[in-house]
């Protein structure tokens, strides 16, 4: 008996040995990721050439094999043991440098993409980084507040020093064929020469900047000649093809779809939309119409009665814990008048009722929160590079204009309903046309059409800026212009996994657990978010075996 007890005690022992070696094998492993991670952010920030991003051929051919060298690295690392969120964090990583890859081998903004060098940006992106391909070193307008401290005079000289070498780099770089990127980029620089002007007449007196505000514009003067020389030599396709499309969304932005799947989706989207819409205009045919705002004061008056009722339903019907900077965050962005003749799209439904735009604008309680509650992993605090956060972002903002609408948003406004379908079926229009663009079937233009016919009311044939300004986005940024409609059903089939978890255990589901635990995982693909909240992993799976 003695020996018996005596070998149990060895046993365990061994077994607890064991298990704190697995546990200990396990955090060096991650711990390990955290500083592959720390590297590859490092690496992925361009060395400098005359004091601006080096985007040269002959720096990125001797830095792919440094790259090379950090994916193998990641390549090596067995997470199999690994918690699922470490395991996320895991293909958070593995995405990025997909991103690197893909970029280096076939998007090449740098090459193909004179918008990539527009280099001011004056407002703050709703969603974590910039839409679109971006260099490393914009100057960020937006955080500076004028008139400026002698610290941020030397921050904004030194931000703004970066134009006249990237400018003249730029006329290097460029040597892609693709004529509609070439054609629709020239506008962006055009915007730089008016922005440097604003700049200008901003920072007053201050000889320093206004000489180097003074170079910026010549460079870019010139950026602009030479863009509009070499434009009639540019005959080539801007979309990137279907095989390239789908390999993209897969491996880099974690979408589990072809191509051809997105297209039925926006399809099926759209005619959902359309008829959803016309049911909802006989349901309401006895209604007065909604009246849009006249004045200033009118406008003011229903984005203060908006925001007040979106915050109110959010708290009282428990859709999520609502935070104490979430009312803040958004009454930052309730808009202003505008006059008829100047409203897009969105502004002719804000002015009706702000509600539905100010659902979307879920983004800035994101925002916010990603301030102010940082994840804990660094992998996830902050922006994910080559917009990964698409889906997440821009599908989950689309998602909530139309479950806060079923859950009893406009119970009170029923004509109100009316403009959240206008909202999707706007969203699955551009997306298809996006779609069409990427695979070289249509021209950027007649994407565009696809936009501008498919959405209802004629909404988008009122001002042609907006129409220009999504389609040249889109067809920089792959995926983009669908993710808004593929995120929304990836969220949906997230929240359907989540909720019959809560039913097979026979426990009460409230939204609330939902969204709450959404926005604890942060702003990542929709297919890791819902493994994370559901032990579901079939779709990441498939996107690491390549089998979609």
């Amino acid at each position: 008996m003695k020996h018996r007890f005596s070998f149990f005690v060895v046993l365990l022992a061994l077994v607890s040995t064991s298990c704190q070696s697995n546990v200990k094998t396990t955090l060096s492993q991650y711990n390990d990721l955290l500083q592959l991670f720390s590297e590859w952010r490092t690496f992925e920030r361009p060395p400098q050439l005359d004091g601006a991003p080096d985007y040269t051929a002959e720096t990125f051919a001797k830095r792919y094999r440094d790259y090379q060298g950090l994916r193998q690295r990641l390549d090596a690392m067995d997470n199999s043991r690994w918690s699922i969120p470490e395991q996320v964090d895991w293909h958070l990583v593995r995405a990025e440098m997909n991103g690197f890859d893909f970029n280096h081998r076939v998007l090449k903004p740098w090459v193909r993409d004179p918008a990539f060098y527009q280099s001011l940006k004056m407002e703050r992106s709703d969603v974590p980084a910039h839409e679109g391909p971006t260099h490393h070193a914009v100057t960020e307008l937006w955080t500076y507040k004028f008139p400026l401290t002698q610290q941020e005079e030397e921050r904004l000289l030194a931000d703004l020093s970066v134009i006249p070498p990237l400018m003249r780099q730029a006329r290097r770089n460029l040597t892609g064929n693709a004529r509609e990127l070439w054609i629709a980029g020239i506008r962006n620089m055009r915007e730089q020469r008016t922005d440097l002007d604003a700049l200008a007449a901003k920072v007053g007196t201050n000889a320093k900047l206004q000489a180097v505000i003074a170079e910026s514009r010549t460079a870019t003067d010139e950026l602009i000649a030479w863009l509009e020389a070499e434009a009639p030599k540019k005959n080539g396709p801007s979309g990137i093809g279907k095989e390239n499309y789908t390999w993209y969304q897969q491996h880099v932005h974690l979408l589990p779809m072809t191509w051809e799947q997105e297209e039925r989706l926006l399809k099926r989207e759209l005619d959902r939309a359309w008829s959803s819409l016309k049911l909802e205009e006989h349901r309401n045919r006895r209604l007065p119409q909604l009246v849009a705002a006249a004045n200033p004061a009118e406008y003011d008056a229903k984005a203060d009665k908006a925001a007040s009722r979106l915050m109110t339903f959010l708290r009282e019907q428990e859709i999520l814990t609502v935070k104490d900077y979430m009312e803040p965050s958004l009454r930052e962005h309730l808009g202003r008048f505008v006059p008829v003749e100047r409203r897009n799209f969105f502004l002719i439904g804000s002015h009706l009722d702000p509600l539905p735009l100010f659902s979307h604008f879920y983004h800035w309680f994101e925002l916010a929160r990603m301030e102010r509650e940082p994840h804990a992993s660094p992998v996830r605090r902050g922006a994910l590079l080559y917009n990964i956060f698409d889906t997440r972002n821009e599908g989950t903002a689309t998602a909530v204009e139309e479950m806060f609408m079923h859950a009893g948003l406009y119970e009170d406004s029923p004509r109100s309903r009316e403009i959240v379908w206008i909202l999707i079926a706007q969203r699955s229009a551009r997306g298809l046309g996006s779609l069409y663009a990427h695979a070289n079937t249509m021209t950027m233009e007649a994407a565009g059409g696809v936009h501008s016919e498919m959405t209802p009311r004629g909404w988008m044939k009122t001002e042609k800026e907006l129409l220009l300004f999504e389609q040249h986005l889109y067809l920089r940024q792959p995926g983009y212009g669908t993710s808004y409609i593929t995120g929304k059903y990836l969220l949906e089939r997230a929240l359907a996994d989540f909720a019959r978890e809560y039913e097979k255990r026979g426990e009460e589901f409230k939204l609330k657990y939902f969204f709450d635990r959404l926005n604890a995982i942060d702003s990542i693909p929709i297919s890791l978010g819902r493994w994370e909240m559901t032990g579901l992993d079939d779709e990441i799976r498939k996107s690491t075996a390549g089998t979609y």
